[in-house]
């Protein structure tokens, strides 16, 4: 505000005085009685620095930075340094981080993670901010981030959700149909059946075949995410409870979907771990050709077309009562509890950045990285048409519609391995399903109790 001339009095100085400490703070977004920083606000000269943490990749690294830049040529009273590293590093020492207290202002969580960060009091709730600035229904994933309480601790980067991929080719040569939105697990393992060849040429129906020395699978299946925990849920099961702090997997459903999986995995149509170690890494079995299916996240779009693929997506099938359910992981940006107010609402800045902006959406698009999570851009041709493979990216954003995350909470990466131990048990034959769902059911338990009953 401009200093006005001709003030002829003391109490006319006062005056103005007054009315300047009670009327500069201005809302800088105009929703708000508080200027928002780096808007404009009554605070001009104030600047403010924070520390924005990201994995890295080679692939996505130059963008973060241009995107950066812009955000700072809008914000020019925010300066954002960077802190980046290969996924496995950046969360090794963003854990010794927060221990210290010394953890970035925002940094981007893996969608798994978030709970995590939440329930051990490193996160700040974002439920009111959300609330303030975004509108719920321009958005993909915004729920993904909710906990049983109702409270939001992240806002998506990008979302990752899983669907059938499926080579053309494999399904061309074999004579096979290709999937449809119908199919439900059991289609899919006859179809499977047919695309599995042995070395010596035959399938999983002809006589003679060697399940021993597959060349061809008809599906590879590995993990939580891309494995067994849309085959459990499809099939009316699970690992925990809604408050993800109890386990549920000692049940009918699973029995049935652990039934499914163990029986493909014994008959070589399905990938097993064993299988999986004769290759570079356990994502590498589909876009070698080496397998005709797969259950895959958006981000496996750019293996297959970097291998040159023919392939296209679907939706997962259904479990035998009808219900569908696809893996979903929001990759969120999450806010520091422990950074000052300053900080934590300059990061905030960045976040509405981020998600409010079309042409941010865009660029981040571009990449093929992530579904993106504006509904504007997620369903226009920057998405739909970002390139001639998979043709039916549609399949993405209609798998959203019944997506659920993967029982997210503190001890998230505990639980799950406990599982794996004793599913593996099963899909090698070392232990019957009975045996590894009642074992797994209690060493889940245990991880779980060990952090929620204290």
């Amino acid at each position: 505000m401009k200093k006005r001339k001709g003030f002829y009095s003391w109490v006319t100085a006062l005056l103005l005085i007054s009315i300047i400490v009670s009327g500069c703070g201005n809302a800088g977004d105009g929703k708000t009685g508080t200027a928002s920083p780096g808007t404009g606000g009554g605070e001009e000269d104030k600047k403010v620095e924070i520390l924005l943490g990201y994995y890295s990749s080679d692939s996505s690294d130059a963008k973060m930075k241009e995107l950066i830049e812009q955000f700072e040529e809008k914000h020019p009273n925010i300066t954002v340094k960077t802190q980046s590293a290969p996924y496995g590093q950046f969360y090794q020492k963003l854990d010794t981080q927060i221990a210290a207290g010394q953890a970035p202002d925002v940094w981007l969580s893996d969608g798994v993670y978030v709970m995590k960060y939440a329930q051990r009091g490193a996160a700040k709730d974002l439920t009111d901010w959300i609330a303030k600035d975004l509108k719920a229904d321009e958005y993909y994933g915004l729920d993904f981030n909710k906990d049983a309480g109702g409270r939001y601790w992240g806002v998506p980067q990008g979302i990752q959700v899983g669907v059938l991929f499926y080579n053309k080719e494999l399904f061309d040569k074999a004579g096979v149909a290709y999937p449809t939105d119908e199919w439900t697990w059991e289609d899919l393992k006859a179809s499977a059946a047919k695309l599995t060849v042995d070395a010596s040429g035959k399938t999983a129906e002809d006589s003679g075949f060697d399940a021993a020395s597959v060349n061809q699978f008809g599906l590879t299946f590995f993990s939580i995410t891309e494995g067994w925990f849309s085959v459990m849920k499809s099939y009316g099961g699970g690992a925990l409870d809604e408050k993800a702090e109890n386990s549920i997997i000692n049940s009918p459903e699973n029995k049935q979907a652990f039934e499914w999986m163990v029986d493909g995995m014994q008959r070589g149509i399905i990938t097993d771990p064993v299988d999986l170690k004769s290759f570079q890494s356990n994502t590498a079995v589909f876009p070698s050709g080496s397998a005709a299916m797969r259950i895959g996240i958006y981000a496996r779009v750019q293996a297959a077309n970097e291998a040159g693929l023919n392939y296209d997506v679907t939706l997962l099938p259904k479990g035998p009562d009808g219900k569908r359910v696809s893996p979903v992981i929001a990759n969120s940006w999450v806010i520091n509890q422990k950074s000052s107010d300053e900080k934590a609402e300059a990061a905030w800045e960045w976040i509405k950045y981020w998600a409010t902006e079309d042409d941010v959406q865009k660029q981040w698009t571009e990449l093929g990285e992530a579904v993106p999570v504006k509904k504007s851009v997620a369903e226009s041709e920057v998405f739909l048409k970002a390139g001639e493979q998979p043709a039916n990216r549609q399949a993405f954003l209609d798998s959203l519609e019944f997506a659920q995350t993967l029982d997210n909470n503190a001890v998230w990466e505990e639980w799950v391995g406990k599982f794996n131990e004793n599913a593996e048990r099963a899909f090698l034959g070392d232990a019957t399903v009975d045996q590894a769902l009642s074992e797994a059911d209690a060493a889940v338990q245990a991880v779980l109790d060990d952090f929620y009953k204290k």
